[in-house]
């Protein structure tokens, strides 16, 4: 493994080469020692700690020269498993450009069966803590507001969609992989679960994966993946969005319920 992304001492670059739908993928990426970046977080120590999910940890760091980062570091047990991590890799050194809407990706480290990404750090969290998240931790959001960001993930989604080649599709968009930096601009991050498209390709054939109430029926029913299936998740978060609802959310009379199903059954009651 080490042969394909090891750790060596920063600004060492190496190549994070990969295979996805057939089409081989060879980028630059900044790599860390797993030295550096405990120093960076101070040991990975609790009070460093921003986030913690299914992958792993992440915390807050100050790299050498004084950037601040996030440190994902994937569990060894995370359902993130080696292919995920290097489709991360891949996509991300793929776009790994300065467009506003999508998280810049400073550079990774493999250490053993340690695998770290190395991250813009976002102050004001994910969208899903700060919009969805506890009243008293939950920021006010206007209609502008809502408006502008849900303006910011479209034009995220038509870059990886449309702009960069090969196409990226993210099959996981939702709130909580919608990042807000100081300004409350979004940035889609989390690019574990992706794929890459390579020119004239319509559709790809691949186990489902994503998130329950995100997921587009006819992918989810067949495992033929398009761009549309992000579009469709799009649709789900535009609806969080305005409604401040979760998509999956559970009702004392309904149980658990999608809020796609809610809205249909509202539409159904007001036009017929």
């Amino acid at each position: 493994m080490k042969s394909i992304f090891s750790c060596f001492s920063f600004p060492s670059r190496v190549s994070a080469e990969n295979t996805i739908g057939g089409e081989q993928i060879l980028k630059n990426i900044n790599a860390f020692s797993y030295n550096q970046l405990k120093i960076a977080t101070n040991g990975f120590r609790w009070s460093n700690k921003i986030g913690e999910g299914g992958f792993g940890s992440v915390y807050k760091g100050r790299l050498q020269d004084g950037t601040i980062v996030a440190v994902k570091v994937l569990s060894v047990e995370s359902k993130q498993g080696e292919k995920e991590f290097m489709s991360e890799v891949a996509s991300m050194a793929n776009v790994n450009v300065c467009h506003e809407n999508l998280v810049k990706l400073h550079g990774g480290c493999i250490d053993g069966p340690c695998r770290i990404l190395v991250y813009d750090y976002m102050p004001n969290n994910s969208l899903s803590q700060t919009l969805l998240g506890e009243e008293k931790r939950r920021a006010k959001f206007g209609w502008k507001a809502r408006r502008e960001i849900i303006m910011g993930i479209g034009r995220g989604l038509a870059y990886i969609h449309e702009e960069i080649q090969p196409h990226v599709v993210h099959r996981d968009i939702k709130t909580s992989n919608i990042l807000l930096d100081q300004n409350f601009n979004p940035k889609i991050s989390d690019f574990g679960l992706s794929k890459l498209f390579p020119e004239n390709t319509t559709h790809i054939s691949t186990r489902v994966a994503g998130t329950l109430g995100y997921l587009a029926p006819e992918y989810a029913i067949s495992g033929r993946l398009t761009r549309k299936s992000d579009v469709y998740s799009f649709g789900v978060l535009l609806l969080e969005i305005v409604s401040g609802r979760t998509a999956v959310d559970f009702d004392v009379q309904l149980g658990e319920y999608h809020l796609v199903d809610k809205v249909r059954s509202i539409n159904m009651k007001l036009y017929s």
